[in-house]
């Protein structure tokens, strides 16, 4: 199964979020490569999360040779350290899907929407690292608390922005592999409104009481989008 799919970067691999989605696709069948600034420590994280899998199916490496082993980069680190990331990777990345879920936010008041001046992280992202990428925009509204529960069900939808048809629907199939419904919500320039999402859906967890809050969107069934 792993020969016949594409090899996963996960860039802040070793972060909540960045581990879940690791570990899920892993779980999945997905070869799966952990990246973080310190090898060693992306290939702790590997084995941690290979020990959960109880097989070897997630690597780690520096963040370079990951994004240059795998055929999808996966970012999610902080927006703090989102540009200089980037930077450190673009080289690898030239020719490939770049899915990034990051959220700009405000360390200061994180539950209040925090708009950069590029407007979103995955619009800066596509500006860095140019035309040949595709960068899509998902998974920003998805819980860590969810995914790294591998007998838990993640009851949200994944909004996903792009301005590349194709790339969104690779996406979307990565999203259907974990076992969420991804929806294709427009160009990228709309990844401001879904990355503002995220600080009003903290503000949720902490005014109601909830672990990881998420979104669905009514009115239609899956068979409605294929």
């Amino acid at each position: 199964m792993t020969d016949t799919l594409p090899t996963l970067a996960v860039i802040g691999g070793t972060g909540k979020e960045g581990a879940g989605l690791a570990l899920r696709w892993a779980h999945k069948g997905y070869p799966v490569i952990i990246g973080s600034r310190d090898a060693e420590r992306a290939a702790q994280k590997a084995a941690e999360l290979n020990t959960v899998l109880g097989n070897e199916r997630i690597r780690g490496m520096a963040n370079a040779e990951a994004a240059a082993a795998a055929q999808i980069i996966v970012l999610s680190v902080p927006y703090s350290a989102h540009a200089d990331t980037i930077t450190s990777i673009k080289a690898a990345a030239q020719g490939k899907l770049f899915v990034d879920v990051t959220v700009p936010i405000n360390a200061a008041d994180y539950r209040t929407v925090y708009v950069p001046e590029g407007k979103s992280a995955c619009v800066e992202a596509q500006a860095a690292l140019g035309e040949s990428v595709k960068v899509v925009a998902a998974f920003q509204n998805v819980s860590a608390v969810h995914l790294k529960k591998l007998d838990h069900g993640v009851d949200c939808d994944v909004l996903v922005c792009g301005d590349d048809s194709a790339a969104k629907d690779q996406v979307i199939g990565l999203v259907e592999a974990i076992g969420m419904r991804g929806i294709d919500a427009g160009a990228l320039m709309n990844a401001v409104a879904v990355e503002a999402l995220t600080p009003v859906l903290l503000y949720i967890n902490g005014r109601y009481k909830v672990k990881g809050a998420g979104i669905r969107i009514t009115g239609f069934a899956p068979a409605d989008h294929a």
